[in-house]
């Protein structure tokens, strides 16, 4: 794994444990050489990850469309800025950089980013890692969703466990390393059969 896109929130949260840990998943992407590919933004969740990594000596590769650049505080220290025309552009273009990806606390943009990627794994569109953070336990409704999904059959079990789960960054990125995609067999493909 040599890279891993993070989506996250542009604030800090209402605890301080969770820009800590977003400091340690900084941390750890440095000590492991993993580069971080992100939305490039210097505040909340997102900031404190980047710095983290480029104070540790690592990689950092931020993606902001050109309109949020007006709007939003771009990380002055990135190792390298890519500047795209929407926010479709941008998480394609994260997507193809990142060889996995992991949400850590954010609003509705961090969990609409996360499905997204998620999703296309489900439909056989990428076989990379897709990994949650549950730092301070923010994402256990989440996890619960997810087994009311599985009860009421709206979600495969093997498409269940394509989100992994841990409230460690160093076990995330052990389940990463281990991580094997399940067989995929999409729609399209039952019909041409």
């Amino acid at each position: 794994m040599k890279s891993v896109a993070i989506f996250c929130g542009s604030r800090t949260g209402a605890s301080d444990v969770y820009i800590e840990d977003a400091k340690a998943v900084g941390q750890e992407l440095a000590k492991r050489n993993i580069t971080l590919i992100y939305g490039a933004a210097s505040v909340g969740v997102m900031g404190a990850v980047a710095d983290s990594v480029l104070e540790n000596g690592g990689h950092v590769v931020g993606v902001m469309p050109e309109f949020l650049k007006r709007k939003e505080i771009v990380h002055p220290g990135l190792s390298e800025l890519i500047i795209v025309d929407s926010m479709h552009e941008r998480k394609a273009k994260m997507a193809d950089l990142a060889d996995g990806f992991i949400a850590l606390p954010g609003g509705p943009g961090t969990l609409e980013e996360f499905f997204e990627i998620y999703t296309w794994a489900q439909l056989g569109l990428h076989q990379k890692p897709c990994g949650i953070l549950n730092i301070n336990r923010y994402y256990d409704p989440l996890i619960s969703l997810f087994q009311h999904m599985l009860k009421e059959k709206f979600l495969d079990e093997k498409f269940r466990h394509m989100a992994l789960v841990d409230d460690e960054i160093d076990g995330l990125l052990n389940q990463f390393s281990t991580y094997v995609p399940p067989k995929i067999k999409t729609y399209l493909q039952e019909d041409q059969t």
